[in-house]
């Protein structure tokens, strides 16, 4: 056996340590992940050293692809709380605004102005000029549903 192949396991607990740090100056999530895939194959190569290099990269690879799984797994059943959940999912964000329609809908289609934008918008016939309310964002598409005038009954 030579050197480093002695040192094998604690090459890699030395490389899941760098990983966790790296993670924590720059968050990412992952690395946490592969770093624990990187702590276990250094304590298999400590308890098992005649593991060789290529049974401790399939090794390497297992646990990194495991903890990946359970920790995308853990975080889709335990999600983060946010003040803003919908902060990076514009459609989201569009329902409930109030909108002008800008060529009107007719037959169920036509476009509005969604803040500084024009989408292109399903629903009742409305003339241009006239204020909608978004209900939905379907592939692209703003659905809309008129806005009673104050006052009409």
């Amino acid at each position: 056996m030579n050197w480093l192949s002695q040192q094998a396991g604690f090459i890699w607990l030395i490389l899941a340590a760098l990983l966790a740090i790296t993670e924590l100056m720059v968050p990412g999530v992952y690395l946490t992940f592969v770093a624990l895939g990187a702590a276990a194959t250094g304590v298999l190569a400590l308890l098992f050293p005649e593991l060789g290099m290529i049974g401790q990269l399939i090794s390497f690879a297992a646990w990194s692809t495991v903890a990946v799984l359970l920790g995308k797994r853990w975080y889709n059943t335990n999600p983060i709380p946010s003040s803003d959940p919908d902060l990076n999912n514009r459609a989201a964000r569009m329902i409930g605004q109030s909108v002008t329609v800008v060529e009107p809908i007719s037959g169920g289609s036509g476009r509005v102005r969604v803040g500084d934008g024009e989408w292109p918008a399903e629903g009742p016939d409305l003339a241009a000029g006239e204020k909608a309310r978004v209900v939905e964002v379907r592939g692209g598409v703003v659905v809309v549903e008129a806005v009673k005038a104050i006052g009409s009954a």
